[in-house]
């Protein structure tokens, strides 16, 4: 059997299937239930099966993308069977981890958001423009109000892509904090505010 043979026995992708796989490839995160059906205009059982068609397919077809579901969102992630060789080509450019100074501050916003700047300099006892704007770039916190004081500075709070790269179903499913971590997060803003 030839090639153009194997290619006429292959089984193709429906068209509502196509749409929804060109829907999470265009979106370029994680896509919630929701938004999919919200954007096909089909009910939540078909989108299920059109996800699990994809699924299928590219799982049949050696594909080099996974279609992965986390925490009721979608999206392609890279074959596990590729990971190691992907590893040592993209390793430094995709593990851009955070200093300790950044997850020092992500850990702040994530505890105590909603938080102002001023508020976060507070607890670490430096200025952290540089980290708020770097955590800002990353995504992984962003503007969620304002307080409202003389000046209305910025509220920061964590982001969807926090949650999902921390893999949290919600900021309740963060690590319970010490008595000592809780006192110095809840109370020492307030103090120097006051002060």
């Amino acid at each position: 059997m030839g090639r153009s043979d194997d290619v006429k026995t292959m089984q193709l992708l429906s068209n509502e299937a196509r749409v929804v796989e060109v829907l999470l490839f265009l979106e370029n995160e994680p896509v919630s239930m929701e938004r999919l059906t919200k954007m096909t205009g089909l009910g939540e059982g078909q989108v299920l099966a059109l996800l699990r068609e994809i699924k299928e397919h590219y799982r049949d077809h050696m594909h080099g993308l996974d279609l992965v579901e986390s925490h009721g969102s979608y999206h392609f992630l890279p074959s596990s069977d590729l990971h190691e060789k992907l590893r040592s080509v993209y390793g430094r450019r995709v593990d851009r981890r955070l200093s300790r100074a950044a997850l020092e501050t992500l850990s702040i916003v994530a505890y105590s958001q909603p938080i102002t700047r001023r508020e976060i300099d507070n607890i670490r006892g430096v200025s952290s423009d540089s980290i708020i704007r770097l955590l800002r770039e990353r995504e992984y916190i962003k503007v969620v109000g304002r307080k409202d004081v003389i000046g209305h500075p910025c509220l920061y709070g964590t982001s969807r892509k926090f949650l999902f790269e921390f893999n949290l179903d919600s900021i309740a499913s963060l690590p319970k904090l010490s008595d000592i971590d809780r006192e110095r997060f809840e109370k020492e803003p307030i103090e120097k505010e006051e002060a």
